[in-house]
């Protein structure tokens, strides 16, 4: 963020894997320091115990579905934990891929808990401190269904597009504050994404990433860096990569 004299503090969402994990390899390696949220702790553990070589690391162990959680977790952070930088909202899920008639209930209240309120309240909890001290970097991560709806989408999408509108809110209100905020929205990345969305059938998630290459979870934590490295005037405010191979949310040049 080009501020002389600063060691900065990041916090990332659904850190130990996809996107968030090689997000906080990559901060770590540029010796921005981290506080790495998930659900499974032994892999918090595991994260710390690798990047603590790089920089300072502290872990919280929450839900972002969960709201008494989320904010407990955020009000324990150490004094010198708690002057967050840069949010890095990545945590995220799709489940199931049906017709809308045929949705099941549990796949859509999961898709608008984590997608959508658990991004709520996480921000929540931390943007006051920013507009106190008026600056900060909220990065959203969102998605292609945030721009296109297709079909079996539906309110997996309907999430998505939730996260752009956020995204647009919050940089006209926290304008004011000098606060950065902007949105990366991916299309097909590898990661186990397909594998949630299917529901453990291997076989069918392996199907969405044959016969071409799909973007990787590094290409996006190498975009979210460079993001946070521009000057402090500069602010990347929505930003749609896809693989070469994407045309938009349904057309991939698969080859045999």
């Amino acid at each position: 963020m080009h501020l002389p004299n600063k060691k900065f503090i990041a916090f990332i969402t659904g850190a130990t894997s996809g996107i968030g994990l090689e997000t906080a390899k990559l901060f770590a390696l540029n010796k921005i320091d981290l506080i790495l949220c998930g659900r499974r702790q032994a892999s918090l553990d595991a994260l710390r115990k690798e990047l603590s070589r790089y920089a300072k690391i502290h872990t919280l162990n929450f839900d972002v579905r969960d709201k008494e959680a989320v904010f407990n977790a955020i009000d324990s952070l150490p004094a010198d934990f708690f002057d967050i930088d840069i949010l890095v909202n990545n945590a995220g899920n799709a489940h199931g891929f049906d017709d809308f008639d045929e949705g099941n209930l549990d796949d859509w209240d999961a898709m608008l808990d984590i997608n959508v309120k658990g991004l709520l309240y996480v921000s929540k909890a931390i943007i006051p401190n920013m507009v106190r001290k008026k600056s900060g970097h909220i990065i959203n991560i969102g998605s292609i269904a945030g721009k296109e709806v297709y079909p079996k989408g539906n309110v997996y999408c309907a999430s998505k597009h939730a996260v752009d509108a956020i995204n647009q809110g919050m940089r006209i209100d926290l304008n004011q504050y000098n606060i950065r905020v902007g949105a990366i929205h991916p299309g097909l990345v590898e990661t186990g994404f397909s594998d949630v969305r299917f529901k453990g059938d291997t076989e069918r998630a392996s199907e969405t990433y044959k016969g071409y290459k799909p973007l990787q979870p590094e290409d996006i934590a190498d975009i979210i860096h460079f993001m946070v490295t521009r000057p402090y005037h500069v602010n990347i405010a929505d930003l749609l990569v896809m693989p070469t191979a994407q045309a938009n949310a349904t057309i991939v040049n698969k080859q045999p």
